[in-house]
């Protein structure tokens, strides 16, 4: 699989480093961009909010459901906070630069706008919708709902297979993780066309991508920046110093 190539108008910052405390409040804000990014955890203790096995979350930010705001402003915030970890993080690792970073920009954006623009109706609960929908007879925030959530899967997608050619023979926790969460993702999305396609389990298969994104995400911001370089013993440094004496 070619990675793609994204456009030169989203820009690397030019820093090389980042200090600590940009890196604590990155961590910080990741991880509320995840509590945030997985609300639908909650409708799982609600009875009746979710009235169908066959449906998809989003269904539920749609116009008219009941805590609909609600639910499409915590999937706006998350967005929100996780550009804010990212740009904090930013894109230094092992003095490098990490090429999946902009596809992580891309997918936080992505995931704001979906937050914004919700669907007009319940496509995966309504035949009626489908059918609408089928025939472009809807709004314009629900296309746009439709294609920010596209562009959300293909830029953490194409993210985490970069990351996981990035790390590979590393041998270090990282790496697994990168190359599990492919093997998630390569496992799940025939399971969640499947699902789209019969409108049969959604609920139940959606949440594996919200799990497989979150754990991207905090890779992406928690992985160390570089390598620390011990410092030199007191021999070494003895030893560095005669030599530097001795030379003329």
């Amino acid at each position: 699989m070619q990675a793609l190539t994204l456009p030169s108008r989203v820009r690397i910052p030019r820093r090389t480093e980042v200090g600590a405390g940009e890196l604590n409040a990155a961590r910080v804000l990741a991880i509320g961009a995840v509590i945030a990014y997985n609300w639908w955890v909650v409708v799982l203790f609600v009875p009746g909010l979710m009235p169908s096995v066959n449906g998809f979350f989003s269904d539920l930010e749609a116009d008219g459901r009941p805590h609909a705001a609600l639910m499409s402003g915590a999937d706006l915030v998350a967005g929100l906070l996780m550009l804010a970890a990212l740009f904090l993080r930013g894109p230094m690792a092992d003095g490098g630069r990490r090429r999946e970073w902009r596809w992580m920009v891309v997918f936080a954006a992505a995931g704001a706008v979906g937050g914004h623009y919700t669907y007009a109706c319940s496509e995966g609960l309504s035949a009626t919708c489908r059918r609408l929908e089928w025939h472009l007879q809807l709004p314009l925030h629900h296309y746009v709902h439709m294609v920010s959530g596209i562009v959300e899967f293909a830029a953490l997608t194409t993210a985490a297979v970069i990351a996981m050619r990035r790390t590979r023979g590393d041998g270090t926790a990282w790496a697994r993780a990168y190359s599990g969460l492919v093997t998630v993702l390569a496992v799940g999305y025939p399971l969640l066309a499947l699902a789209y396609l019969t409108d049969r389990l959604g609920t139940l298969v959606e949440p594996i991508f919200f799990v497989a994104f979150s754990v991207m995400l905090l890779a992406e911001v928690f992985e160390p920046v570089g390598r620390r370089v011990p410092a030199p013993s007191w021999a070494e440094r003895v030893a560095a110093r005669g030599a530097g004496s001795a030379t003329p």
